[in-house]
């Protein structure tokens, strides 16, 4: 049976890397500053990485730089497949250039700079294939919140039928711009004071800037080239609701069975996890669901947390980001703390600070839009 393991981890959030992140995170330390980015709006909690919102013409070469050495190993990586996904893209590059006066005026592509070509929704997937220099498979999720986990799986199952032996998979999301906060604000799905999942009073979650990359291997290779090992990528599940455009279904039936899909293709049952890392969004709807979801189905009471309230909500890279943390968790065997000023609600066995513990087994969750359910397992290797 082949083995998916991770050999190297890259991370960017409002906090850092993935170090300066994973201390901030187990010091009690958000990213989350109020900001007014643009003058239009007034100042909200927004999770930047820099004063002003970055790009992923930006973030996406410094992640598989980071990625490489980690893994300690360097392009050419001909036979490495690429699975990098985001649900945004070059989204405010395009908002940029419709606003700018010279395309107003022309109506003209050629006034668009920089290139058209170099916009696209899979240009993080396509900066990553060239920088690795790859000839291997290279594909582009895109499922709303749920794109990182998407990418994966979508990893994992290359690697498991044996179309590639080492994958590049993550996610990128720069979604700090007019439109989009224009958009969620009309939803009333962001918040006015901060992101604080699972809290009585939580408000709305919090848009945040970055994204992560992990190198998936076979087991088999990464001991042949004395790899360091993070841990094991033990399955997944994924499903949609297609219930409503932005809302998932209530009930949760597709989500718990979205799990249950996951913990039988993992041969684990609902005891076996130790922790969850939720996809704990901070609001109303989102957390309530999820927490009658985690109730009904673990018993045990695992612990439980969400890493949004310390990075704020970064879309469609939210899962992986949660899986790369994750996996240190696992590996340095220390819990990670659900950042939270504020009394919290539903009775679940949340991690309100770090400490030692044993862990063996995690999962992560994913919901989008459209009904967007993602879920992946990861072992102690």
């Amino acid at each position: 049976m082949v083995k998916v393991v991770v050999t190297g981890i890259s991370l960017i959030s409002c906090l850092g890397d993935i170090n300066l992140t994973w201390k901030g995170i187990i010091n009690g330390m958000s990213g989350i500053k109020f900001s007014q980015p643009f003058n239009y709006f007034p100042p909200l909690p927004l999770g930047l990485i820099n004063d002003q919102p970055s790009s992923i013409e930006n973030i996406t070469p410094k992640l598989i730089k980071n990625l490489c050495l980690d893994s300690n190993i360097f392009p050419p990586l001909n036979d490495t497949a690429v699975v990098i996904g985001s649900s945004r893209g070059c989204q405010s590059q395009w908002e940029v250039f419709l606003s700018t006066k010279s395309w107003q005026k022309s109506k003209e592509i050629q006034h668009f700079s920089p290139s058209w070509l170099e916009t696209l929704p899979c240009q993080p997937s396509i900066i990553t294939a060239k920088y690795i220099q790859t000839l291997s498979s290279v594909f582009s999720p895109a499922n709303a919140c749920a794109t990182g986990l998407v990418a994966i799986a979508q990893g994992y199952e290359l690697i498991k039928q044996k179309r590639s032996k080492r994958v590049i998979v993550g996610a990128v999301e720069t979604p700090i711009t007019p439109l989009t906060i224009a958009g969620f604000t009309q939803m009333k799905a962001l918040s006015k004071n901060g992101c604080y999942p699972f809290a009585i009073h939580r408000d709305g979650f919090v848009l945040g800037e970055g994204g992560a990359m992990l190198m998936l291997e076979t087991e088999e290779l990464a001991k042949s080239r004395g790899s360091k090992i993070y841990g094991e990528i033990l399955g997944w599940g994924m499903s949609c609701d297609a219930e409503g455009m932005t809302s998932p279904s209530v009930d949760g039936k597709t989500a718990i069975k979205t799990i249950q899909q996951c913990l039988k293709r993992s041969n684990l049952q609902t005891k076996d996890i130790d922790y969850i890392n939720a996809h704990g969004t901070g609001t109303i709807l989102n957390d309530q669901r999820e927490a009658k979801i985690i109730h009904e189905l673990f018993s045990h009471a695992p612990k439980v947390s969400s890493t949004k309230g310390a990075t704020g909500h970064t879309l469609g890279a939210s899962g992986v980001m949660a899986v790369a943390l994750s996996l240190m968790s696992l590996k340095k065997q220390v819990l990670l703390p659900n950042l939270n000023l504020l009394p919290l609600d539903f009775g679940l066995n949340f991690c309100q600070q770090s400490r030692q513990y044993q862990l063996s087994k995690m999962l992560c969750f994913s919901f989008g839009f459209g009904g967007q359910n993602a879920v992946i397992s990861i072992g102690k290797y």
